[in-house]
């Protein structure tokens, strides 16, 4: 396990590894309990780090812990409301638990904060098409 070995390779000389950065490639490839364990432990050095407990939130859906991930995308929502992955990652969850009205309620939130980017682009799409598809609403221009 590479975060194990750079756990106590950083004790003996002194570095710090990125644990969030690690946990995100790790979960790039598909390795999602041990993102998991990376994402824990960048929570031990930042708890309650919004970007961190997202990514906790996308690794326990991959690996199909939903309760997981809709509990960890609330929490991130509730001591940081403007945290738009969270919005995006918590309306697909409920969707897929039939729970429409409070899915349009988070895809309206994550879309009103008007992210752009080539990292976000697909993802607006996504959401203003699901959108639309749920309210009979226009989608909006492109992202």
């Amino acid at each position: 396990m590479t975060w194990f070995k750079k756990l106590f390779k950083a004790e003996e000389d002194g570095a710090r590894t990125d644990y969030y950065r690690e946990g995100v490639e790790l979960l790039q490839v598909g390795k999602y309990h041990e993102a998991l364990t990376s994402f824990r432990l960048a929570l031990r050095e930042r708890p309650g780090d919004p970007a961190t407990l997202q990514q906790v939130g996308i690794t326990y859906t991959r690996i199909g812990m939903t309760d997981e991930a809709i509990k960890t995308y609330r929490a991130v929502l509730k001591d940081a409301p403007d945290t738009a992955g969270a919005h995006y990652g918590l309306a697909f969850l409920l969707l897929r638990e039939g729970r429409e009205e409070e899915a349009i309620e988070h895809l309206r939130i994550f879309l009103a904060a008007g992210l752009h980017g080539p990292d976000v682009e697909r993802h607006v799409q996504h959401a203003q098409e699901t959108l639309a598809e749920l309210t009979g609403e226009q989608v909006q221009g492109g992202a």
